[in-house]
């Protein structure tokens, strides 16, 4: 992270679920975000991803913990409609058909970001100028979110989280659910207009190869602990912990045969899945 001040610092956050014993899908993880960041979360499915960024953001309840957007506590999310100050942390969510009303235009759905803004006493904008921002046609501000394909649906969901104006977006598998010919270009553009805004991001993928085009640091989540974290291309070139390890050498590899082998794991998965060493964190010189 840059040295100016963090957007988001989360400190020793924990999450539990109900069990016997309880089940601790987030066990004592922290994180910072400055401004204008990408910041990746990896990690296999179950690993406690998408827990620590709901646990962020609010909608999931805190075992233990505490989370800062700037100098300001983030309370956990009740009936209660967030206070203006903390519409600047924004989610785009894995399913677009999940966060997008379909009885609602979606100019409809946009404005409400645009109105979160000018709560908090910043300029808005015209609900048409985010669908031009985000690839889609302006026209179509008067249609309703079914009317779109599912790569459109979370251009939608993304335009309404930006025109919010957030301070911080989280970003939880946004492009896991789209075609593999737009997942990048989806990626793409939330780096680009987040960072265009200022605001970081907490970006939660499986596809490593589009984290390592996108993300300035990236954190490696195994059973609920931040296992290594640093700089995204020097985990790539040199990772550290087996289980980083095991991760990259999942990642396909094009030989130019018409294939796509697997490069091979350099040591036993049963060698890292019983006990791993503490996390490692490097940082640039």
């Amino acid at each position: 992270m840059t040295g100016t001040a963090p957007v988001l610092r989360a400190d020793d956050l924990v999450v539990e679920y109900r069990g016997r014993p309880p089940l601790r899908a987030v066990d004592g993880v922290s994180l910072a975000i400055g401004p204008g960041e990408v910041v990746a979360l990896v990690g296999e499915s179950g690993c406690g991803k998408s827990s620590l960024a709901r646990a962020v953001i609010g909608i999931e309840k805190r075992a233990g913990g505490t989370v800062l957007l700037g100098e300001a506590s983030v309370p956990v999310l009740g009936l209660r409609r967030r206070t203006p100050q903390m519409t600047a942390m924004q989610m785009v969510f894995q399913d677009p058909d999940s966060s997008l009303n379909p009885r609602r235009r979606v100019g409809e759905q946009i404005t409400d970001g645009v109105r979160a803004a000018l709560a908090r006493g910043l300029a808005g904008s015209d609900p048409a100028d985010w669908l031009d921002r985000v690839g889609l046609d302006p026209e179509t501000v008067n249609r309703y979110a079914y009317e779109f394909s599912g790569g459109q649906k979370q251009r939608i969901a993304i335009a309404r989280a930006l025109a919010a104006r957030p301070r911080l977006l989280v970003a939880d598998e946004p492009i896991s659910a789209l075609d593999a010919s737009t997942q990048t270009s989806v990626a793409a553009l939330m780096r680009s207009l987040s960072v265009e805004a200022g605001a970081g991001m907490l970006f939660i993928s499986h596809d490593l190869s589009v984290v390592r085009r996108i993300a300035d640091r990236t954190l490696v989540m195994y059973r609920g602990r931040i296992v290594e974290s640093g700089h995204t291309e020097t985990i790539w070139a040199d990772p550290i912990h087996p289980y980083t390890r095991a991760l990259l050498a999942a990642i396909p590899i094009p030989d130019g045969a018409g294939n796509l082998p697997v490069a091979p794991l350099e040591e036993d998965r049963a060698t890292w899945t019983i006990e791993l060493p503490d996390a490692l964190e490097r940082t640039a010189a």
